[in-house]
């Protein structure tokens, strides 16, 4: 049984607004009461996101939250995060106090600083500039990504910043979130389960989709019915209507449904591929086994 009694999934955006449109917060208790979206007035930005996430962590919530973006780059397939660099980091949080570093003139949490620094942009794929050490193809990829296409869904690259796709810029992003709760709230598998407070998982949406039996390829809700539709597989009763219906906010509903299920299984917290060196530098996916 999952110790925590309170769950979120925050379906992260890297657009480099003040507000971006894609931010989006589901919020459900232990039971089997449908999750609710969290509006705060005036709507969410990253800096107050992380603000709540660290009010969680001061007050030692049992809150299991979920984010859906990658804590960290490609590390295992070619030694480094961006290799040929001497400074590259060695680990995941010495990645994000980098990231953290280097952008910290950048409004909004955003990373455009980042993406214009002469060695970190070589490896990236921009609109209009593709670095000279992207390889040919799709991009790296993290060992956990490589289970979820063993697993029949469809990763892209962290290192690819091109088309409707990409999760680069959101995980860059969030990088700079997960830098600024070091201390406050541990995330999971860098960090020990904690025996109380918050903790952070690595989500994919995807996951919770093919559990409440959406068809591929037509995963995103964008109505009343089709999200209920999708809870009920879960076990769950109607949701509380919405002022406006994206697929950021059902995303955010059904997977915080599913992070609730999915929490009390022993085996996704310990997947066999996940090895420490893996967990220290590239991170796991939360369902990927």
């Amino acid at each position: 049984m999952s110790r925590f009694d309170h769950f979120a999934v925050v379906d992260w955006s890297g657009e480099a607004v003040a507000r971006p449109k894609g931010l989006a917060v589901a919020y459900a208790e232990r039971g089997d009461n449908p999750p609710v979206l969290l509006s705060p007035p005036g709507g969410w930005t990253r800096e107050r996101l992380t603000e709540w996430l660290a009010e969680h962590g001061r007050a030692g919530t049992r809150l299991l939250v979920g984010l859906d973006l990658s804590p960290a780059l490609p590390f295992i397939d070619q030694g480094a995060y961006f290799p040929g660099w001497r400074d590259s980091p060695a680990d995941a949080l010495s990645l994000w106090a980098m990231v953290e570093h280097v952008t910290a003139d950048d409004p909004h949490l955003s990373v455009s600083s980042l993406l214009r620094h002469a060695e970190v942009r070589r490896h990236f794929r921009q609109l209009g500039d593709c670095g000279d050490l992207f390889p040919p193809g799709k991009g790296r990829l993290r060992v956990c990504e490589l289970g979820q296409a063993a697993m029949g869904l469809s990763p892209t690259s962290c290192f690819n910043l091109v088309g409707a796709a990409q999760v680069g810029k959101s995980s860059l992003t969030g990088m700079r979130t997960l830098h600024r709760l070091r201390g406050l709230v541990p995330v999971w598998p860098f960090d020990p389960i904690p025996a109380e407070g918050p903790l952070i998982v690595e989500i994919y949406t995807s996951l919770a989709a093919r559990e409440a039996r959406l068809p591929r390829g037509r995963a995103k809700m964008r109505d009343a019915p089709s999200l209920d539709a999708a809870l009920a597989a879960l076990g769950i009763g109607p949701h509380q209507p919405l002022p406006r219906y994206s697929d950021h906010a059902t995303d955010a509903i059904l997977t915080t449904a599913w992070l609730r299920i999915a929490a009390n299984r022993p085996a996704l917290w310990h997947p066999a591929g996940m090895t420490p060196h893996i967990a220290r530098t590239e991170g796991w996916t939360f369902g990927v086994m």
